[in-house]
């Protein structure tokens, strides 16, 4: 049984259909900050997407060259792997209806490709709701398959809540969990990480301490005040930066102190039905540069939410940035993301936001 409560679950078609602005937009930062200036002469770049999944493919993405450019940038890319990664799905017609998740190896690899993300400088999360849906021997089965393919995965129960990872000259500790499961509790436990307290994580060792949270609630723009609660839980034991997803829609983001929070990245690949209403196919890829610098080692030095759009093209989908969108879905999707995006406060010394371009 899943842990959705009943007003979750009753409210799910609704927001799929129609994705809500309500909630509480105050206190949100700009979609890109520069937190030290000068800007240190030494950075390591994170990249970091949302869930990826074939639920909306049958076939790789075509994906812009600008996206494959931005990603190129990066010297560790991070994303939720949203499917499990098997040959043949045991539940047969959930898959095919959409409910159950399944991708196989070669769509994965292929995708990858299609990005231009490379599979050694790839960190997936396997803490989500639907990383059970073909079962315990799926479960398996995807674990293996992503050790085959030679990407290192993050939110097991196995090797403990944080995976340290050598970027460069740092060491990022990553951990990732989901609050949310689609399975019974003894499945999930020993497996999938739900630990979301960070009084229980190792937080020493880390140049910075990142968390990959699948949290919150659906299609909804505004992350909950629960969510919010828990990231200034995070924030107050030492975690540096939070990306997180499950809501499948773009959120906003929040600075605790020195932490940067991405609440929600949206879909990098789709993950619910292949004719998805426009709101719920804007994705974000989330660049951070932090300083390798001595004196500010680990420190985060700026960020920026890079938007870009899935638009259906045949059996797949195609990613292109908003800037290159034009017409009635050009001004639709600019003025979705300046609903959720504040622009920059006049005085303060923040990089231009990348919806400026878009106005």
């Amino acid at each position: 049984m899943s842990n959705y409560p009943l007003s979750y679950k009753l409210s799910w078609l609704p927001r799929f259909l129609k994705p809500s602005l309500g909630g509480d937009a105050s206190g949100f930062a700009p979609a890109s900050g520069t937190l030290m200036n000068p800007a240190p002469g030494q950075t390591v770049r994170l990249a970091f997407f949302g869930d990826i999944s074939a639920v909306a493919n049958s076939s790789a993405p075509d994906c812009d060259p600008a996206i494959r450019a931005l990603l190129g940038t990066a010297d560790l890319v991070i994303g939720n792997c949203e499917s499990p990664v098997v040959d043949r799905p045991s539940a047969v017609l959930g898959t095919k209806l959409g409910t159950h998740h399944a991708m196989s190896e070669r769509f994965l690899a292929e995708a990858l490709a299609a990005a231009g993300i490379e599979r050694e400088k790839l960190v997936l999360s396997l803490a989500n709701n639907h990383v059970l849906d073909q079962g315990i021997a799926g479960f398996d089965e995807t674990v293996a398959a992503l050790k085959r393919l030679g990407i290192r995965t993050i939110g097991l129960d196995a090797g403990g809540p944080v995976r340290a990872v050598q970027v460069g000259p740092l060491t990022i500790g990553l951990a990732a969990f989901t609050l949310w499961r689609n399975a019974d509790a003894d499945q999930f436990a020993g497996r999938v990480s739900m630990d979301s307290d960070p009084t229980r994580w190792p937080r020493h060792g880390f140049d910075l301490l990142c968390a990959v949270p699948h949290w919150d609630w659906e299609f909804r723009h505004f992350p909950r005040s629960d969510t919010r609660a828990l990231a200034k839980q995070l924030a107050g034991q030492g975690v540096g930066l939070i990306a997180g997803h499950h809501a499948h829609v773009v959120q906003p983001v929040e600075r605790i102190g020195a932490t940067v929070v991405a609440y929600g990245l949206g879909d990098f690949l789709g993950t619910a039905l292949a004719r998805q209403p426009w709101p719920g196919r804007i994705g974000e890829i989330f660049v951070v540069d932090v300083s390798a610098d001595e004196g500010t080692f680990g420190a985060i030095a700026s960020y920026r939410l890079h938007p870009f759009m899935r638009l259906r093209e045949r059996d797949h989908e195609r990613l292109v940035p908003v800037e290159s969108l034009e017409g009635r879905m050009r001004e639709k999707v600019v003025g979705r993301l300046s609903a959720v995006f504040p622009s920059p406060a006049r005085g303060r010394r923040e990089d231009p936001s990348p919806l400026a371009t878009l106005s």
